[in-house]
C-alpha cells in the first residue's frame, strides 16, 4: 500500500520534472524573450513557461493535486513558474524538505493581474463603471453624420468603436473619427478608434447582371395578411438609405426630391400594370422614407405621380436608373462548379430543352494567384460554411469543384461571399496594396489599426515595418482567423510583443470554418490561454447578439455566449438597426456575469436564503 509520503514524493517529482523541462525551453527561447519590448520581457518569459507546461499531459497530476486538497493548476496560465515554485515548497514542507529557494524575476499571482489590467487599459483606454470587459461596436458609415448615435452608443456602455476601411473612404472616416473624439470630450470618457485593415479577401466574384428591377416584398403572417409595411427610401441616387432597415431604394432627381413633404403619397404602375402607392413619412439627412402596404415590381423609367394628402396631383417624375438585381447560383449536392481565374461575370448552369447539362455554373474568385496552392481532393467551405465541396481537379486557370454540401433545394452563391479553404497551403498573406495605402490615414488617425488574416510572425513584421514609416504609437490588434494564424499564435505573439500596445482578436467566423465546426470550441479556448499567458488583452468577435443588434430580439444561444464573452478582455459588435439595444443588453450581461466569473476564475458570491433552501437572484440585478 502507498503511504501518503511516497504519494507526496511521486506528485513533487512530477512538479521537478515539469520545472526542469520549462528552464530548458526557456534557455531555448531566450533570443526571442530578450528581442521582445521591455514592457513584455516577463510576459514573454511567462508564455514559454506556458507552453513547456502543457507539453506535459498533466491530467493525472492534476487529479492527484485534488486529491490532497491541493491547487491544481487548473488556472495558472498568467503564473506559471511561481504556481509551480509554491506547489514544490508546500510538497517538500508536507515531506520535512528544504523548502524551495525563491526565484527572482518571476511573475507572482497579483502582479500578473496588474500587467494585464495595465495592458488592456493601454490597447483600450479605461474601462466602464462597474464593468471590467470592454465593449467594441462597429459603427456604420452613417456615424459619420450622425454625432448624437456615436454619443448614445457611448453612454450606452462602447469603450471603443471600430471602422472597417473595406467600407466607405477616408472622408467618411475622418467625420466618423471626429465624433468619436468630440463625444469622448463631452463625456469625459476614452474611447478608442480601432480600424480593421481588409487584408487579402478571398471571395466569389461578380455575376452577369439581371434586369434592372426592384421587388418590393412585404412581411406578412401565416394567414397571408401584412405584418409590417415595407420601408422604401427616397433620395437621389447618390444618397443612401441610413441603414439597413430598407426594403428599397427609389432614385430620383434632386429637384424632384425637393417637392416631397410629409403626408404626400407617391403613386406609379408597377410592371404587372398594378397601381401601387407610397405614403410619406419624415425626412432623415437627405432622403426620406416612404411606406407601401402591397408587393410591387418597379423598372427604371417608371412614371412617378406625386400627390399632396387632399389628393391634389403636384408633379410627375421618372425612377432613376436602377442597379440590376442580383443574381446568384443555386448549388445542391452533387453539382459541379467551375472557380476560375477570368474576372468574367459568373452564370447558373445551362440546361438544354431536355434538362441535358450544356455548361456547369461557372464564377470567379478574388485571389486567383491561390490556384497555384491548392490541391485535388482538398476541401472548400463557400459563405461562412453554407456551401461544401472538394477540388475534383486543378489547372492554371481553374478549379473544379464538386458540391458535397447544400441545402435539399439549393444553397443560392452570390458575388463577394467569403471561400475558404482550410486544408490548402495558401501563401497569400499580410498586407494589401489597398491595407498600405489605407494605413496612410489609419496611422495618423486611429488608436488602434486591427490587423487581417495573420498567419505566422512575417505578416507581423511587415506590417511593423510599414508602420515604422510612420510617426506613430498605434496599437495592432491581430486577427487570428486561419487555421495557420492559430498553429504559430505563440511565435505571432512573440513578434508582436517586439512593439506595443498589442492585443488578438479572435475572429470567430472564418476561424469556425477554417478549423472545423467540431473543433472550435477547444480553439476558442486554446486562444483565450495563451493570451493570458502572454498578459495580452483579446477580442471576443463575430455574431455576438447578432440576432439582437440586427432583428432586436436575441435568441438563448447567443445569450449564453455572451455571457461566456466575459472572459475576454473585450467583446466586439456588428453594427445592426438595433445596435443600441444590443449594446445596453450586453454591459448588463457583462456587469452581472462578473460577478459569478472573472476570467477562467469562478467566483460564489453570496446566495441569500442558501441556508433555507432557497435560490435568489435578486442581488445580482443591475
Amino acid at each position: 500500500m502507498i503511504t501518503q509520503s511516497e504519494r507526496l514524493t511521486a506528485i513533487n517529482q512530477q512538479i521537478e520534472k515539469i520545472i526542469e523541462k520549462i528552464r530548458e525551453i526557456e534557455n531555448t527561447y531566450a533570443e526571442e524573450i530578450e528581442d521582445v519590448h521591455p514592457v513584455y520581457r516577463k510576459s514573454a518569459l511567462n508564455l514559454v513557461h506556458y507552453l513547456g507546461l502543457r507539453s506535459f499531459d498533466i491530467d493525472h497530476l492534476q487529479d492527484q493535486l485534488r486529491d490532497i486538497g491541493l491547487p491544481s493548476l487548473s488556472n495558472v496560465e498568467a503564473h506559471v513558474m511561481k504556481s509551480l515554485l509554491t506547489l514544490s515548497s508546500i510538497l517538500n514542507h508536507l515531506l520535512g524538505n528544504p523548502v524551495r529557494e525563491k526565484r527572482k524575476g518571476i511573475i507572482s499571482i497579483k502582479k500578473s493581474k496588474k500587467i494585464l489590467n495595465r495592458n488592456t487599459k493601454l490597447l483600450f483606454g479605461y474601462k466602464s463603471k462597474k464593468r471590467r470587459t470592454r465593449i467594441m461596436v462597429t459603427l456604420p458609415g452613417s456615424a459619420g453624420d450622425d454625432y448624437m448615435f456615436v454619443n448614445h452608443l457611448m453612454n450606452l456602455g462602447m469603450n471603443s468603436a471600430r471602422i472597417n476601411c473595406a467600407h466607405d473612404n477616408p472622408v467618411t472616416w475622418g467625420k466618423m473619427i471626429g465624433n468619436i473624439r468630440k463625444s469622448s470630450d463631452t463625456l469625459a470618457k476614452s474611447c478608442k478608434a480601432m480600424m480593421d485593415l481588409g487584408g487579402p479577401k478571398l471571395r466569389s466574384g461578380s455575376m452577369q447582371p439581371g434586369p434592372k428591377i426592384i421587388h418590393i416584398k412585404l412581411e406578412k403572417d401565416v394567414m397571408g395578411k401584412v405584418v409590417n409595411p415595407a420601408k422604401i427610401w427616397i433620395a437621389p441616387p447618390d444618397i443612401p438609405p441610413p441603414d439597413d432597415t430598407a426594403n428599397a431604394h427609389i432614385p430620383v432627381s434632386e429637384e424632384w426630391f425637393k417637392n416631397i413633404k410629409r403626408g404626400d403619397s407617391i403613386q406609379l404602375i408597377d410592371t404587372r400594370d398594378k397601381k401601387i402607392k407610397f405614403i410619406i413619412d419624415g425626412r432623415k439627412g437627405n432622403g426620406r422614407w416612404g411606406f407601401c402596404f402591397s408587393s410591387a415590381y418597379i423598372s427604371s423609367g417608371a412614371e412617378l405621380k406625386l400627390f399632396k394628402p387632399d389628393n391634389t396631383e403636384k408633379l410627375a417624375h421618372q425612377v432613376g436608373e436602377l442597379l440590376p438585381l442580383q443574381q446568384y447560383i443555386s448549388l445542391k449536392i452533387n453539382d459541379f462548379l467551375i472557380l476560375h481565374k477570368d474576372p468574367k461575370p459568373g452564370e447558373p448552369a445551362q440546361y438544354d430543352e431536355n434538362g441535358k447539362l450544356l455548361q456547369n455554373a461557372h464564377i470567379s474568385c478574388t485571389l486567383p494567384e491561390i490556384f497555384k496552392d491548392v490541391e485535388k481532393g482538398e476541401p472548400v467551405f463557400f459563405d461562412d460554411g453554407k456551401i461544401e465541396g472538394v477540388i475534383e481537379d486543378v489547372n492554371e486557370d481553374e478549379l473544379l469543384i464538386k458540391i458535397t454540401y447544400a441545402k435539399d433545394a439549393g444553397s443560392k452563391l452570390k458575388p463577394d461571399k467569403g471561400i475558404n479553404l482550410p486544408d490548402s497551403d495558401l501563401k497569400v498573406s499580410g498586407l494589401t496594396e489597398k491595407d498600405k495605402k489605407d494605413m496612410e490615414f489609419v496611422a495618423v488617425n486611429a488608436d488602434t489599426v486591427n490587423f487581417s488574416f495573420v498567419n505566422d510572425e512575417n505578416d507581423v513584421q511587415q506590417l511593423m515595418d510599414e508602420l515604422s514609416k510612420y510617426e506613430t504609437t498605434i496599437g495592432i490588434i491581430l486577427k487570428i482567423e486561419t487555421q495557420k494564424g492559430f498553429k504559430n499564435l505563440p511565435r505571432i505573439l512573440l513578434k508582436a510583443m517586439q512593439t506595443f500596445p498589442i492585443g488578438v482578436m479572435i475572429a470567430r467566423g472564418d476561424l469556425a470554418i477554417e478549423t472545423g465546426w467540431k473543433n472550435f470550441a477547444s480553439i476558442q479556448e486554446e486562444i483565450l490561454r495563451i493570451c493570458e499567458a502572454a498578459h495580452i488583452p483579446d477580442v471576443w468577435a463575430t455574431q455576438v447578439l447578432e440576432n439582437l443588434a440586427k432583428k432586436g430580439v436575441p435568441s438563448r444561444a447567443e445569450i449564453t455566449d455572451a455571457a461566456m464573452a466575459q472572459r475576454a478582455e473585450c467583446v466586439m459588435l456588428n453594427k445592426g438597426v438595433y445596435i443600441e439595444k444590443a449594446v445596453k443588453m450586453l454591459d448588463k450581461i457583462l456587469r452581472r456575469m462578473q460577478r459569478f466569473q472573472k476570467k477562467k476564475e469562478t467566483i460564489l458570491p453570496k446566495l441569500d436564503d442558501a441556508d433555507k433552501l432557497y435560490l435568489s437572484h435578486d442581488k445580482f440585478n443591475i
